[in-house]
């Protein structure tokens, strides 16, 4: 049971189903999935692609052109979500190569929660490293958003009072919402914090890792492996 490529219609209905190359690139995967794509829409011009990006950082709080620019600067986030940002600007590059003139939009993770109340936002650290970018982002907000956006046809008008949505799976977090907004997410500066989770360690004391690395002799590639 390797790696395979499935599609659905709106109604559930299967639509493809095939294994794929386990070492196919980026590049022969997107070229299968364009293909693929084009001939479900016969007679039609494929006009812009939209791409999950986990990590906008702090200045990236809507969706955006994937322009060359926008690309460096969501490179540079790659240490804070190494599971996940590496692989979705590889999609991003693939297709660029792939189809040029395509423009590319991202969806940022982080995004829903960039309003979120400062309080919620910052650790008691100095300042100054606050501002240098280290503090509280929070994840799934594409997961987020749509729940809150769905909740009023749920609970009507008790969708705009205090909720908490779990989001449910092998990474895993809450989220405070109230009147569809982010108050507060388990999630932080990386999507390591909160809840434990099928291969992540969700939160834990700092002392622990000041321990292990004291007394263990345990440096950054152990941790993090470890965390």
């Amino acid at each position: 049971s390797g790696p395979k490529r499935s599609a659905a219609d709106a109604g559930g209905k299967r639509l493809v189903e095939r294994p794929v190359d386990a070492d196919a690139d980026y590049d022969r995967l997107m070229e299968h999935l364009r293909g693929w794509i084009e001939e479900q829409i016969e007679g039609h011009v494929l006009a812009v692609a939209g791409h999950r990006i986990v990590h906008g950082g702090r200045d990236n709080v809507a969706p955006a052109l994937l322009d060359e620019p926008l690309r460096q600067d969501l490179a540079r986030l790659v240490p804070l979500a190494p599971l996940h940002q590496p692989h979705n600007l590889a999609a991003v590059e693939a297709l660029a190569r792939l189809h040029p003139g395509l423009p590319q939009v991202a969806c940022f993770d982080t995004a829903f929660h960039a309003r979120k109340p400062e309080v919620e936002s910052v650790y008691a650290i100095p300042r100054e490293l606050t501002e240098a970018g280290i503090r509280r982002y929070g994840f799934h907000g594409l997961s987020y958003e749509h729940i809150a956006s769905r909740l009023p046809d749920v609970l009507g008008e008790r969708a705009y009072g205090r909720v908490i949505v779990a989001h449910l799976g092998s990474g895993a977090s809450l989220c405070a919402v109230r009147e569809g907004r982010s108050l507060a997410t388990t999630m932080g500066f990386t999507a390591l914090d909160g809840l434990p989770m099928g291969t992540r360690s969700g939160q834990i004391d700092p002392g622990v890792l000041l321990y292990l690395m004291a007394e263990k002799g345990m440096g950054p590639e152990k941790l993090s492996r470890l965390l």
